[in-house]
């Protein structure tokens, strides 16, 4: 059985500017704004939240499938997939377009800017989610607009389970389109803001949220998160890091968690603290992709943090 990841996949090109925005940027000019940043190191790392989550999916030993469209420069991100054991079955290379690309820049105050070429992204609508295929579980994470709303329905159409977590791209729909997806969806992941722009545009509680989906995961990122499920709110510690060096990609590691716990058919509360243990170690490294272990680290760390064992 196997889990069909429908998301972004992109490469995110990371540099540092050694001072500070607010040196530069003077209010009363942004209305002719031109400025040049310095940046002498940039680092680019394999990311995108179908790639990430696939990633991590592998890690744990799921046979995961991202399904994403791709560009013509798609090759060196193609040699990291194949070399990590990440399928590329679910790929559709869009020629005449560049891969999904982010570039970042971070002063010294933590602050960004971030300009997004979506690319070959704004194509993924022409995949489809394949029927009869062993799919058990699907995903739908950011992607492009219409691509997240046929793929909603061909998971439905398909009798096939799926998650929704709409992340960045919840502001994207009306209350209209909101209440169809989670109407279709098994589970709907988000964070806390990302639940607050829901609740808001639909009108729903939080209660009513959760009653119309099987489960209503809300992360707090460092507040741990609640899993609402079967009139019960399951509340989830964070597991503890070794160190914090990067969030990006967090999200995607937990949402892996979750995935890895349902197709494993873990109760909630096991579920919850395998997604935030596996957020604890992503956060230690730098990248979406960048973290390692095996799953006897990894069962280890869990009792240390939970004080059991789960027979990951």
């Amino acid at each position: 059985m196997s889990v069909l990841v429908c998301g972004s996949v992109a490469f995110d090109n990371i540099m540092v500017f050694e001072d500070r925005f607010r040196n530069h940027i003077l209010p009363d000019r942004l209305h002719i704004l031109n400025i040049s940043f310095l940046v002498p190191k940039m680092r680019q790392q394999f990311g995108g939240c179908a790639g990430n989550i696939a990633y991590s999916l592998s890690l744990l030993g799921c046979d995961a499938h991202p399904m994403a469209t791709v560009g013509r420069d798609f090759g060196e991100y193609a040699a990291w997939m194949d070399k990590h054991g990440v399928s590329r079955r679910h790929l559709l290379a869009v020629e005449d377009e560049f891969t999904a690309r982010a570039f970042i820049i971070t002063d010294l105050d933590d602050n960004q800017i971030t300009a997004f070429h979506p690319g070959a992204m704004n194509e993924c609508h022409r995949n489809r989610v394949p029927a009869g295929d062993g799919i058990r579980l699907g995903l739908i994470s950011p992607e492009g607009r219409d691509g997240m709303i046929q793929h909603a329905r061909q998971f439905s159409d398909a009798g096939i389970p799926f998650l929704f977590d709409p992340g960045q791209g919840t502001a994207m729909f009306t209350a209209e389109e909101l209440n169809d997806f989670i109407e279709r969806a098994d589970y709907l992941a988000c964070n806390d803001y990302e639940a607050r722009i829901i609740t808001e545009r639909t009108g729903w509680t939080t209660a009513q949220l959760a009653s119309r989906v099987r489960a209503l995961v809300v992360t707090r990122g460092g507040d741990g998160s609640s899993i609402h499920a079967g009139g019960k709110v399951h509340e989830i510690p964070v597991a503890r890091p070794e160190a914090v060096k990067d969030p990006t990609g967090c999200g995607d590691a937990y949402r892996a968690g979750l995935i890895h716990g349902l197709v494993n058919d873990m109760d909630w509360e096991t579920t919850g603290r395998v997604a935030s243990l596996m957020g604890a170690v992503k956060v230690e490294c730098s990248g979406g992709q960048g973290h390692r272990f095996s799953k006897d680290e990894l069962e280890t760390r869990f009792q240390e943090n939970f004080n059991y064992r789960t027979g990951l």
